[in-house]
């Protein structure tokens, strides 16, 4: 691998650190063209990729929604708003060995698990109030 590379997978890292957040590749993309424009789109995806295979950062599969990247790569619990769709850690103890007690009838060797709640952030709940407050006083 070259120097270039090696160079450009540190810095989709540290940004992924930096922002501290379960940022999206678009996200990650976008902080680091700010201060280095000639990386391109597919180097920091790829490298997104490739460092979550490391084990270096977690890659969350949301389905039905885009994948977030997240600098914490031990096992842990998270939730996605509904309304904006940011993805934010769960205060909540992991449960471990959840894959052992899984009655399979198909055949599957289970590797692991992510749990994802859904619900509403704080900053929607507070946009939503804000609305039908307004709505109220127009009445």
């Amino acid at each position: 691998m070259s120097q270039r590379n090696t160079l450009q997978c540190q810095i989709v890292l540290e940004t992924v650190g930096h922002l501290g957040c379960h940022a999206t590749a678009d996200e990650v993309y976008q902080e680091i063209h700010q201060q280095h424009p000639t990386i391109s789109r597919a180097t920091v995806y790829r490298n997104l990729n490739r460092l979550a295979q490391m084990g270096k950062i977690r890659k969350l599969e949301i389905p039905g929604g885009c994948d977030h990247f997240d600098h914490r790569c031990h096992d842990h619990i998270h939730v996605k708003c509904e309304k904006c769709g940011h993805v934010f850690d769960v205060d909540m103890d992991f449960v471990s060995g959840l894959e052992e007690r899984i009655r399979d009838s198909h055949g599957f060797d289970f590797s692991g698990y992510d749990i994802i709640f859904r619900g509403i952030c704080p900053t929607c709940k507070q946009k939503e109030s804000r609305a039908v407050k307004a709505g109220e006083t127009r009445k």
